[in-house]
């Protein structure tokens, strides 16, 4: 399947989305690339967007809508070590497109929250987790989360691409982020509902790129 049918699969039912159309290819473009070279993708937010991280992770990190067969090798593997449970484990588990949702590590959070400043709690882990090449994902619909703009600078001295989820203004993310979308709207819970939209879109593509061709 093309992937242009899930961008304008999006367009036509959010047509306000237009706006971000390229912006979104480009993002798909740049997860791509990020998983051909090996590398991973962390993603992070505040409160719902915090949640929209974890989500997004969720649909990366096994079979969205395509089936993610492991390969022979890796099955053989299992099996020979495992006997029937490892038999098991090669019929159910899948391949995976790297991610981590840097807000899912509460022990840590709190950790930096305490002993550092709170607005570092997504950079530190940056600085653990990132490596030249990956991707952040930084979401905020105000574009102004302090802590979000840390960890995108922080992202960017790492050598990382950085794609920006934000409502119409950008806000500060706008300077650092290679990639902006910029959705229309101001209202927090309206940014929200076309945030999902747009990530799911871009899972599809990224997951219709790597194993359309599975059966």
């Amino acid at each position: 399947m093309d992937n242009n049918i899930f961008l304008e699969d999006l367009i036509r039912r959010y047509p306000q989305l237009v706006s971000v159309k390229d912006e979104i290819q480009k993002a798909a473009d740049c997860l791509i690339k990020c998983y051909q070279q090996g590398r991973k993708v962390l993603v992070c937010g505040n409160g719902g967007s915090g949640s929209d991280s974890d989500h997004i992770v969720g649909e990366l990190m096994k079979g969205f809508e395509d089936k993610r067969p492991i390969g022979e090798s890796l099955k053989n593997q299992l099996s020979d070590l495992g006997g029937e449970r490892g038999i098991y484990l090669a019929g159910k588990l899948q391949q995976a497109l790297p991610a981590i949702s840097l807000t899912a590590h509460i022990a840590l959070i709190t950790a930096v929250a305490n002993d550092t400043d709170a607005d570092l709690i997504f950079a530190q882990q940056v600085i653990g987790y990132g490596t030249d090449g990956d991707v952040l994902i930084g979401i905020s619909t105000s574009g102004n989360a302090q802590n979000v703009v840390d960890a995108i600078i922080t992202a960017k001295a790492k050598g990382m691409a950085v794609i920006g989820l934000t409502g119409e203004t950008g806000g500060k993310m706008k300077t650092f982020c290679d990639i902006l979308i910029n959705v229309t709207g101001r209202r927090t819970a309206f940014v929200q509902e076309l945030h999902l939209p747009v990530y799911h879109t871009l899972c599809l593509m990224v997951e219709n790129h790597f194993f359309r061709k599975l059966p």
